[in-house]
């Protein structure tokens, strides 16, 4: 997969990734079109299918709702690398088909704007400006079994 860099910091938490207002609804491309307005407004507007959102520590900290990795999902975002997620998060993601990955070179190294190639069978993430291919563990087969299938109870 490859895609366009969103780049944010630390602790970006749940009820930024979707607000708590809009929890009502349990529909993926309603949560969508509020995916992280709280702290870039207009990131429904500029995502496009296959971008990859790259943070830095504890991306996901929160609450242990599934509403945040689906609204990321929704929005189109192929993959989601931080520094570290709280683990909620991270079982909620792969629960739901949402790839992530953990490597703090390839967050440190991007940009906002950056073209990123993901290869999640290979446990590769190619920085195209940079030209630099980070290693991260591969997820075993099972794992992605689950987000080739849309998610857990797909």
């Amino acid at each position: 997969m490859t895609g366009k860099v969103h780049k944010y910091g630390d602790n970006v938490d749940t009820d930024v990734i979707i607000p708590a207002r809009y929890l009502n609804s349990s529909d993926g491309r309603e949560l969508a079109a509020h995916c992280m307005e709280d702290i870039d407004p207009a990131f429904a507007k500029n995502v496009k299918k296959g971008d990859i959102i790259i943070a830095g520590n504890n991306f996901g900290c929160g609450s242990s709702r599934e509403h945040a990795p689906l609204s990321i999902k929704e929005s189109g975002v192929a993959c989601v690398i931080a520094e570290s997620f709280a683990r909620i998060f991270f079982r909620n993601s792969i629960n739901i088909g949402l790839p992530i990955l953990e490597c703090a070179d390839a967050v440190h190294d991007a940009e906002n704007g950056d073209t990123v190639t993901v290869d999640l069978k290979a446990g590769t993430i190619t920085n195209e400006r940079l030209n630099k291919v980070y290693k991260v563990p591969p997820f075993p087969d099972e794992i992605r079994a689950i987000i080739a299938r849309g998610g857990l109870l797909c």
